[in-house]
C-alpha cells in the first residue's frame, strides 16, 4: 500500500525551499508573485489550461501565439515540478557531484593534483537556488501575461462541463487542457508520521550535508540522488524492494549503474522491505527485513523514491464528466481526449511516460488537436527517456524483452564503450550501445544507451525512428572523430558486416577472381 503526500504533509512541499534566501524570494517572484491580483474573466476562453508545469506552460503560449484566448490556472508553483523541485535543481546537485567525484579521482586517472579538501556542500545548494532562479523568468507569471495568456493564481475546480471556478471566478471556455501534473507516493510504514521524511519536493531544501541518507526506492530518482549525495560525502543506504536498480531498463545496464554506485560508495540492499520507522524530525531508525534477516539502518535523513501519482484531487472532474483511474490518472484517448470530449489532459496527469520533454510535445499535439480538428495521436510520439546517473542510461523505443512480448522477430547490435575510441581517451569505457532491430532489415525498434554522454547520444535515434530512417542511415551520416557518439556508427557498421553472409562473401570472391 501506498499513499501520496497530501495536506497538512504538503504544507512544506514544496514550499520548504522558499524564503531561505534572495534566491528563493526572486524565485516565488517570477512563479507565484506574493501580490498578484488576478484577472477579471475575458468572456469565453477559447482554452482555459489547469496547472503551468511543462505541459500547461506549452500549451498556453503556443494557443496565445496564435492568436487564441487563453486563461493559465495554477494553484502553486509556475514552472511545476521540473522548474522547482525537479529537472533543474536536480541537474545542478548532478553535476556538482560529478566535480567532485572528478576532483577525488583525478589524481589516479589523469595525474590531477591531489584533492584533500571535503568541499562546501553549501555552496552547492546555493548555486542550485541560484540558477534556478535565474532561469524562472522563462516560466514566470510575468512573462505569459505578456504572450498575452491570463493568469489566474489559486485552485481550479470544474464546475460543468464548459467551465471552471478560480477563487470565486467562473472561466467559461470552448476548450480545456488538463495538466495538473504528478506528485509523490510514499508507501504506508508504520511510523512515517512521525518522521520528518524527504521526498523530491523538499530534499533540495537541504543546506546541511547529511550525514547518512537512506533512500526507499531503487528508479531513476532513487538512483540519482543516492549517487549524486555519495558523491558529496554523505554516507548512502539505497533500500530496494526489487532484485535490481531501474528494473524498467535492460539488465545489462542496471548492472552497469549498480556497479558504479557501489565503487561511489552506495550500500544497495535488494529484495529489502522497510517494516516500520522510529524516531522524530529528520533523524532515526529504518527497520529493515533484508536478505532474511532483521536489520537497521540508522539515518539523519530519509528520501522516499516509490513512485508518482496523479494530480486529480480537487479538480471536480465528476462536474465535468471526465472519468480518472487509479495507474494513469486522468484517462485519454490517443488523440489526448477526456471522456468529456471539450476537455483534453497532457503530461504526468494522464500519461504513463513522466517526462518533461513528453509533456511538451504532448501539448503541442494538443494545441492542433483541440483548437484546429487536427488528428495528430500520442501514440505516433517517439519518447526517449534518460536516467542521469554516471554512466548515463538512455533508452528510445523498445527493449528486447518488450519486442519479445510484442511477438517481433529481431535482430540485435551491440557496441561496447571500450570499443570507441574516445571513450577510451576519456576514461569513459563503461557502457554499450544496443539497437533493436526488425529481423532481417535496419528498421530501428528501440535502442539502449549507456555511457556518460548516453542522454546528448540519443536524441540522434530518435531522429532517426521519427523521421523512420534505418540504422543503415545513421551509418552513411559522417560523424566527427573522435567523439563517444561515434558508437553509434559503429553499431551501423556491425550491421553492415552482418549483410556480409557466406553466399555474399563467395559472390564477391568470385567476382574479383573474374575481375583477374
Amino acid at each position: 500500500m501506498s499513499r501520496s503526500v497530501t495536506g497538512s504533509e504538503r504544507s512544506t512541499a514544496p514550499d520548504g525551499f522558499i524564503g531561505r534566501n534572495a534566491d528563493d524570494a526572486r524565485l516565488l517572484h517570477e512563479v507565484h508573485p506574493p501580490d498578484w491580483v488576478n484577472p477579471t474573466p475575458k468572456g469565453r476562453y477559447h482554452l482555459v489550461v489547469v496547472g503551468a508545469g511543462t505541459g500547461g506552460l506549452v500549451t498556453a503560449a503556443a494557443a496565445a501565439g496564435l492568436g487564441a484566448r487563453v486563461a493559465l490556472v495554477e494553484r502553486h508553483l509556475m514552472g511545476g515540478d521540473c522548474l522547482n523541485v525537479g529537472c533543474v535543481p536536480s541537474k545542478a546537485i548532478i553535476r556538482a557531484a560529478r566535480a567532485w567525484s572528478d576532483a577525488r579521482t583525478g589524481d589516479k586517472r589523469f595525474g590531477a593534483p591531489a584533492c584533500a579538501d571535503d568541499g562546501d556542500f553549501a555552496f552547492v545548494m546555493d548555486r542550485m537556488r541560484r540558477l534556478r532562479a535565474q532561469l524562472s523568468p522563462i516560466d514566470g507569471a510575468a512573462r505569459f501575461t505578456a504572450l498575452g495568456v491570463d493568469v489566474f493564481l489559486g485552485q481550479a475546480r470544474f464546475v460543468d462541463g464548459d467551465a471552471v471556478e478560480v477563487d470565486g471566478q467562473r472561466l467559461a471556455f470552448r476548450k480545456a487542457v488538463i495538466a495538473t501534473g504528478a506528485r509523490p507516493t510514499v508507501p504506508d510504514i508504520p511510523g512515517m508520521q512521525h518522521f520528518a521524511y524527504h521526498t523530491n519536493e523538499t530534499i533540495f531544501g537541504l543546506t546541511s550535508r547529511p550525514g547518512h541518507l537512506a533512500v526507499v526506492g531503487a528508479g531513476p530518482i532513487g538512483c540519482e540522488l543516492a549517487q549524486a549525495f555519495a558523491r558529496l560525502g554523505t554516507t548512502v543506504t539505497l533500500v530496494d524492494r526489487g532484485s535490481r536498480v531501474l528494473p524498467r531498463e535492460v539488465a545489462d545496464a542496471s548492472a552497469v549503474v549498480e556497479q558504479r554506485l557501489l565503487s561511489d560508495g552506495v550500500r544497495v540492499w535488494h529484495t529489502a522491505e522497510v517494516q516500520r520507522v522510529e524516531g522524530k524530525g529528520s533523524g532515526g531508525t529504518l527497520h529493515v527485513r533484508h536478505a532474511a534477516q532483521d536489520k537497521s539502518i540508522e539515518c539523519d535523513a530519509l528520501l522516499v523514491a516509490t513512485g508518482r501519482v496523479p494530480n486529480v484531487d480537487g479538480l471536480g472532474l465528476e462536474a465535468a464528466g471526465v472519468r480518472a483511474h487509479d495507474e494513469h490518472g486522468v484517462t485519454v484517448d490517443d488523440r489526448l481526449r477526456t471522456t468529456n470530449r471539450r476537455i483534453y489532459a497532457v503530461g504526468d496527469v494522464c500519461s504513463a511516460r513522466k517526462f518533461t520533454h513528453s509533456a511538451d510535445f504532448q501539448a503541442r499535439l494538443v494545441v492542433r488537436n483541440a483548437l484546429f480538428f487536427g488528428r495528430g495521436r500520442a501514440s505516433d510520439l517517439i519518447t526517449p527517456r534518460v536516467t542521469y546517473t554516471s554512466p548515463e542510461v538512455a533508452q528510445v523505443g523498445l527493449t528486447p524483452d518488450q519486442a519479445h512480448q510484442d511477438h517481433q522477430d529481431t535482430d540485435l547490435i551491440r557496441v561496447a564503450m571500450h570499443d570507441v575510441d574516445r571513450a577510451v581517451l576519456d576514461g569513459e569505457t563503461e557502457g554499450f550501445c544496443e539497437f533493436v532491430l526488425a529481423r532481417g532489415t535496419d528498421r530501428i525498434l528501440g535502442a539502449t544507451l549507456v555511457g556518460e554522454h548516453a542522454g546528448e547520444t540519443i536524441g540522434e535515434v530518435a531522429l532517426a525512428m521519427t523521421a523512420k530512417l534505418g540504422l543503415g542511415a545513421i551509418g552513411r551520416t559522417m560523424h566527427p572523430y573522435p567523439t563517444q557518439g561515434e558508437v553509434l556508427r559503429k553499431a551501423a557498421d556491425a550491421w553492415q558486416r552482418r549483410k556480409l553472409t557466406p553466399r555474399v562473401k563467395a559472390l564477391f570472391l568470385s567476382y574479383f577472381k573474374w575481375l583477374g
